[in-house]
């Protein structure tokens, strides 16, 4: 079995902001960890070391002189990451079309509420700007630090995008992609002129080209005069001639240049890029429907903002062969639906629905996030996810809505949201299992830094 010793050197550097003020190893052993993406593992043992974690495994022997965390009774899960927030946010939002503001131009480091929610297991937020139509760009941050620079994790996370079932909701999504269309035709005759120029240029030597040449023949007839005067001279004179010329650069070629797009047309061009992942806003299937005629043929990546209701109808679009749909259903796409831990009723019936299920086994991906977007219900996050549990849906699932699923549809899947060597050592230290009511939260750790709790070494 290797030891844990072995290790250190794939530790990492954490951000100076918020890191111990030492780098020292800590190891962390727990009754049971449960990684979200690799299952759970009992009597897990975790290495921590410059805010990362170095290595997880079960049972892992601790060299001498490491300092031990030693909790057997204690269940470990991956920070809580809560993907669609204003917690901290006091902006209005502005015009319909704003797909240029930045929710992280409001983030304040003093909010009170930031020094809050560390307390209910949140170790990270996706914020996103206030507004219609389309508000904006979300922002990732971590609820600690100095400054706004500090608190950001990843900026932008997603465009905001909400959609009705109307013409005029359509209309502005296609705009935005026919301007995009607009600035690509600018920049591809912008690229036909460069062309044109440099080709040009090739063809026809330019008059400098012509004038440094006379210059150059007169310095050649004085050299000639100089020959007879002093043969040391024009030694010396060759000289400094063959160093001016190995110091001369030779000439830059020219680089095309494109456009600058609109702040406002940005956001579509990164969308067809897939730098930039759109998150829609959609009440029911209705809504649905209409986004993907809005899109017509844009091959666009999007998740689903769906607020659930008491009776919610997204049933009816979670999977084409469910009811033989003309068009690919929300779990057919693969598509991350962002919904509270609620249970609905069918429409006009008293009879309950668990939509959370129905979607995660139509393909569809979960993002939970709290009833209603307030520091008390932070509180009650994890046990009113424990009532879809015990209604049917997966367990694990059910973690994975709470942590690495946010954590990719926020853009930073690959540091954050599950326990895994190399991830940010982000952990929530709980009494037990995490979607029972009773369960308590002992401790929280952040960046490799207990933030809540008292621990004891």
């Amino acid at each position: 079995m290797i030891m844990l010793s072995l290790l250190l050197a794939l530790g990492a550097s954490a951000d100076p902001a918020v890191r111990a003020p030492t780098s020292s190893l800590l190891a962390i052993r727990v009754g049971r960890a449960e990684t979200a993406a690799k299952g759970t593992i009992e009597h897990a043992v975790i290495l921590v070391e410059g805010g990362k974690i170095v290595t997880i495994g079960e049972d892992l022997p601790i060299e001498r002189g490491i300092p031990i965390l030693d909790k057997p009774d204690w269940v470990v899960i991956p920070g809580l990451v809560d993907a669609y927030s204003r917690l901290g946010l006091d902006g209005e939002g502005g015009d319909d079309n704003s797909p240029d503001v930045r929710a992280s131009e409001e983030v304040f480091p003093g909010a009170e509420a930031y020094e809050k929610v560390v307390e209910y297991g949140v170790t990270t937020l996706g914020l996103y700007p206030a507004g219609n139509g389309i508000p904006g760009q979300a922002v990732v941050i971590r609820p600690r630090g100095k400054t706004r620079e500090e608190m950001i994790v990843h900026d932008p996370a997603y465009l905001k995008i909400i959609l009705r079932a109307t013409a005029s909701s359509k209309k502005l999504l296609r705009e935005g992609f026919k301007k995009a269309d607009e600035y690509r035709e600018k920049e591809k005759k912008a690229r036909e002129k460069w062309d044109k120029e440099q080709e040009k240029k090739k063809k026809s030597p330019a008059k400098k080209d012509e004038k440094a040449e006379e210059k150059k023949n007169e310095e050649k007839k004085e050299e000639k005069k100089d020959e007879d005067k002093s043969g040391s001279a024009q030694d010396d004179k060759d000289e400094k001639k063959e160093e001016k010329k190995d110091e001369k650069a030779a000439p830059k070629e020219d680089v095309f240049v494109p456009p600058v797009p609109d702040p406002k047309v940005k956001p579509f061009l990164d969308l067809r890029s897939g730098s930039l992942r759109a998150l829609v806003s959609i009440a029911g299937s209705a809504e649905y429907l209409h986004l993907l005629d809005a899109l017509g043929s844009e091959k666009l990546q999007f998740d689903l903002r769906v607020p659930l209701s008491r009776e919610s109808d997204l049933f009816y679009v979670a999977a084409k062969k469910d009811f033989d749909l003309d068009v690919d259903g929300i779990g057919d796409r693969k598509c991350r639906v962002v919904v509270e831990p609620s249970l609905t009723l069918h429409p006009g019936t008293m009879r309950q629905r668990n939509l959370p299920m129905e979607l995660a086994r139509a393909g569809a991906k979960l993002v939970f996030v709290p009833r209603e977007d307030e520091l008390p219900r932070l509180k009650t996050w994890l046990p009113d996810v424990g009532e879809i549990v015990g209604a049917g849906l997966d367990r694990e699932t059910a973690l994975r809505a709470l942590t690495a699923e946010p954590a990719a549809l926020l853009g930073v899947g690959d540091r954050l949201g599950s326990l895994e060597k190399g991830k940010d050592a982000n952990l929530v230290f709980l009494s037990g299992d995490p979607f029972e009511p009773s369960t308590r939260i002992e401790a929280v750790m952040l960046d490799g830094r207990f933030v809540f709790g008292e621990v004891n070494l």
